[in-house]
């Protein structure tokens, strides 16, 4: 599956919004001239810090032709990269980026189910998955499993939510490590479970993906978090005879498991 076949440009953009998602979490969003922002579903940019250090994020917006960009940015204190963007978009009205990057990209001349399996803020690349799905093919069946620690930071919980209430064809599975704190939005494609992403995918497949009607084999999967987490669930997929042709994840490309 190949990317989109735009060159990587370096460009200054407007800092248009900085938002509080949760305690741990911000979104930031970015304005440059459309031409130059333009971005396949599932890429990513590089944000510079300076001359030499560039921070890569997923691209959290797919592509609207408004020259418009969402960041999810995970703010880790005690991390020196980390505290220094948090600085920056205190104080910068523009920014320096280096777009589009990424070969794990939406595939929109396939017409197979989705599975989309993504961790912490690995679901901005899924945000855009999924809206660039609804538009372009908007009968394709959409199975979103979003894992996190706790329930809070499940960032994005009512979008993800109304995303499986006003489509049939879409299904969100929160997983949380910790039981949760309140319910979620009720639906009938909305659910919850307990543990650890790739235990839970694994106690799934035994139950045909908990009844969402998709079977794993005959599924387009993308995976978003570390190589850890990836690479179990890559692991729980292989171990039921799932092909890994249709596995699709960055992490393939920057941390490549050795052979």
């Amino acid at each position: 599956m190949s990317a989109s076949t735009s060159t990587c440009k370096t460009l200054t953009c407007q800092v248009t919004a900085v938002e509080d998602l949760n305690p741990d979490v911000f979104g930031v969003t970015l304005e440059g001239r459309p031409e130059a922002m333009q971005h396949a579903p599932g890429q990513y940019l590089e944000l510079k810090l300076d001359d030499s250090t560039w921070v890569p994020f997923s691209i959290a917006s797919a592509e609207r032709g408004d020259g418009i960009i969402e960041l999810h940015i995970q703010h880790w204190p005690e991390r020196d990269n980390s505290a220094r963007l948090r600085e920056l978009l205190q104080v910068a009205n523009q920014l320096t980026v280096r777009l589009p990057s990424g070969e794990c990209v939406l595939d929109a001349e396939s017409e197979r189910p989705l599975l989309l399996v993504a961790a912490g803020t690995g679901f901005a690349q899924m945000k855009a998955i999924v809206e660039a799905a609804l538009r372009q093919q908007p009968a394709r069946p959409i199975s979103l499993w979003w894992a996190n620690r706790e329930h809070r930071d499940l960032y994005a919980e009512d979008l993800a939510c109304e995303w499986a209430q006003q489509y049939a064809n879409v299904a969100f599975q929160a997983v949380t490590e910790f039981p949760l704190t309140e319910p979620l939005a009720v639906g009938e494609r909305i659910s919850h479970h307990q543990g650890r992403i790739d235990l839970v995918l694994e106690s799934a497949l035994e139950s045909e993906l908990a009844g969402a009607a998709l079977a794993p084999s005959d599924c387009d999967i993308y995976l978003s978090g570390s190589p850890g987490m990836v690479y179990a669930c890559v692991d729980v997929l292989e171990r039921k005879d799932i092909s890994n042709e249709r596995m699709f994840s960055d992490v393939f490309a920057y941390a490549p498991r050795p052979h």
